[in-house]
């Protein structure tokens, strides 16, 4: 399936950038109004501990960056219920500079939600960019069933070839990976221990270096090396 690329030149537009402040500020403000309840670990998405930190990270280095069509599409789903499962842009902007630094041309993505990281993905790699055979491709990303990660892993470790990249969202799951299984909601337990465990493989996989970066709600970046 050939993948397009015509808007990757277009500037960010001065209506969105607003808007981005705008959603800002009203989500800081209903944290404010909710203090006392406790934080969702996905819908207080950042992990890191400070959120002025966050929002001038993302004011500073992601917004002014985000191509408009995925600026519109991220503000579109903004009012998802489940939006915060979706990519995020900071994660997103790591993941585009990865894709320009392997060269890449042909891909695989499991898992799409509303499409951000396809659509990042369509817009960055060259405009010849398909999908081949197995051992051809050069980077996979993967956001789907934590259950089933490792099986993507294996699977995914036959198709991209020695150099390529494989990309796991969510490895971080909300910061509670680090937590006392009691401290931990119920419904996030089940995920929370397929995490852990995936998370223990990949580091011990000789097949490939990686490097989990505590970006969104965490990504393990894997380069297959044999």
């Amino acid at each position: 399936m050939e993948q397009t690329a015509g808007s990757k030149k277009n500037l960010p537009n001065p209506v969105l950038l607003q808007d981005d402040e705008e959603l800002h500020k009203n989500s800081c403000a209903v944290r404010a109004m909710e203090n006392t309840r406790k934080r969702h670990p996905f819908t207080d998405k950042p992990l890191l501990q400070s959120e002025e930190l966050y929002e001038y990270v993302m004011k500073t280095g992601v917004y002014p960056r985000e191509p408009n069509p995925l600026k519109e599409l991220r503000m579109a789903t903004a009012s998802h219920p489940m939006a915060y499962i979706g990519t995020a842009p900071d994660a997103g902007q790591l993941i585009a500079m990865l894709l320009k630094l392997a060269n890449s041309k042909r891909s695989i993505e499991i898992g799409v939600f509303t499409g951000y990281s396809l659509l990042l993905t369509a817009l960055t790699i060259p405009d010849d960019g398909k999908p081949e055979k197995e051992g051809s491709f050069d980077f996979a990303f993967v956001d789907a069933d934590k259950n089933n990660y490792w099986n993507y892993h294996k699977r995914l470790l036959k198709l991209i070839k020695v150099g390529g990249f494989v990309i796991y969202d969510n490895t971080l799951w909300g910061g509670t990976v680090a937590l006392p299984e009691e401290d931990v909601a119920e419904p996030l337990r089940e995920r929370r221990q397929f995490i852990i465990e995936f998370n223990k493989l990949v580091s011990a996989d000789p097949r490939v270096e990686m490097s989990q970066v505590p970006l969104g709600d965490g990504i393990t970046i894997c380069r297959r090396i044999c």
